[in-house]
């Protein structure tokens, strides 16, 4: 079982969360991501391999980060719109405040386990692509992230991929090229 429940107390249950087994199941089955709780005021899941990120997630909030195996490197932009790298290593935690636009970027053998607040009702999440050429701004999707299964990073994905006129630069014409791994619907 990948998550147990004790009872500690009356109607209070304290879940029990197998990490290796569940960075086991998802290598097994290949998939991202899993989330392990969703209530009234957290979320939290891991996600597994990032290597294809592209996008920069503005998300309206906090985000704590852990290497459970393998290093991030959480691509972010500052206000002024430089990119820059945020190096966290296997075993380090990250708090990164809300509204940031980052890109968690970690090997596809690599975990996470991130943990965010429950979006409030109209707050919406952006995932905006700039050129690989000269960093012009490409796109942007909009989605109300209410519950990871719902995949909304995967369903981002799907329409700027899905789309090579999200995927050109109105200002130097570059193609942004579709990784390797969302053509093999790795994603």
């Amino acid at each position: 079982m990948l998550i147990s429940h004790d009872v500690v107390a009356p109607n209070v249950l304290m879940p029990n969360i197998d990490l290796e087994r569940i960075m086991q199941h998802l290598q097994e089955t290949g998939k991202r991501t899993f989330q392990l709780w969703l209530n009234e005021h957290s979320l939290a899941f891991i996600a597994r391999g990032r290597e294809y990120r592209s996008e920069f997630h503005l998300n309206p909030s906090y985000e704590i980060q852990y290497s459970l195996k393998g290093d991030l490197n959480l691509h972010y932009r500052t206000p002024e719109g430089k990119e820059k790298v945020a190096f966290v290593p296997q075993g380090s935690c990250l708090y990164q405040p809300p509204l940031v636009p980052h890109s968690p970027r970690f090997g596809a053998d690599s975990y996470q386990l991130v943990i965010e607040r429950v979006r409030v009702p109209g707050e919406i999440d952006r995932f905006h692509w700039f050129c690989p050429a000269c960093d012009h701004f490409l796109h942007e999707e909009q989605y109300t992230v209410d519950d990871y299964k719902a995949d909304p990073v995967s369903r981002a994905y799907g329409n700027f991929y899905g789309s090579e006129q999200a995927r050109t630069c109105k200002q130097c014409g570059t193609v942004m090229p579709v990784p390797q791994e969302w053509a093999l619907n790795v994603i």
